[in-house]
């Protein structure tokens, strides 16, 4: 910047100025930074539609009212899954050739009516519907007693990375629940599904599938497992976490069970990074 009457440039003090952002011995120097957490008290509850939602009544009228009464007491974000509907829609679009961002903007608008629909359900607590761009005002509504509801689909759009094989996007909701939670500093992050938490393979279509109380992202990804509960992209991620260094997978069917996650009972499946 050249100032007028001067031949003097003056420039910013800054030290990554001469830096291209991508040497690894920066990154080492950089370190954590003492990173700022906007929420530390926060729990990010994710309701996933095949796992929660498309039960419809049964299931989700008690497990808002556990929700609902758990936000008098606890700091609440709950994220929202498509269910049925992105599988159907995933169907025709890979049918039709449809590229992995077209599918993950496609996907994102169902989960988005999941969460419309739950904070409907969760207004006589204070459920709202949030987007994206609201995240950094939780803590303004969280002390005004809201229970904040956003869709979990990664907001990247058609920018989502391309998937290793095939066209499904590799970023759903169980990834954009542990983000949320990441970029958050959030204190918990608990997956809602409808089994009682990771097996060794399906226990829906496998009666010898056996529960994996607690184990490592690592461990979980070198078992190389055909099927497993959560999106494999959310294990990749926990490795480099620095806030959410575990993740908790319950049984969301059954009442009181997101609430005993929250107080640390052992139940379900504990992920560790």
């Amino acid at each position: 910047m050249v100032m007028s009457g001067t031949s003097h440039r003056f420039n910013l003090r800054s030290g990554l100025g001469s830096e291209t952002l991508v040497r690894k011995g920066l990154m080492e120097e950089i370190g954590e930074a003492g990173r700022l957490r906007i929420a530390p008290n926060l729990n990010v509850i994710k309701l996933g539609g095949h796992g929660a939602i498309d039960y419809g009544r049964a299931v989700m009228h008690p497990l808002c009212t556990e929700i609902g009464e758990l936000s008098r007491t606890e700091n609440v974000l709950v994220v929202t899954g498509g269910g049925a509907r992105v599988r159907h829609i995933m169907d025709v679009g890979i049918d039709l050739g449809m590229p992995t961002g077209v599918l993950a903007e496609l996907s994102a608008k169902i989960s988005e009516q999941n969460a419309i629909m739950v904070s409907i359900l969760l207004s006589p607590w204070g459920g709202t519907r949030i987007h994206s761009a609201d995240l950094l005002e939780l803590p303004t509504r969280l002390r005004l007693g809201e229970i904040p509801v956003i869709h979990g689909t990664p907001p990247y759009g058609l920018y989502e990375h391309p998937a290793r094989m095939g066209a499904i996007p590799p970023h759903r909701t169980d990834t954009g629940a542990f983000l949320v939670a990441e970029v958050l500093g959030a204190r918990s992050c608990v997956l809602g599904k409808n089994v009682d938490g990771l097996y060794t393979a399906d226990p829906q279509t496998d009666p010898s599938a056996e529960l994996i109380p607690e184990i490592r992202a690592d461990e979980l990804i070198a078992m190389d497992l055909d099927d497993i509960v959560l999106e494999r992209m959310v294990l990749e991620l926990m490795q480099q976490a620095v806030h959410i260094r575990e993740l908790r997978i319950v049984n969301c069917h059954v009442p009181g069970n997101i609430s005993a996650a929250l107080r640390g009972e052992r139940i379900g499946t504990v992920i560790r990074a």
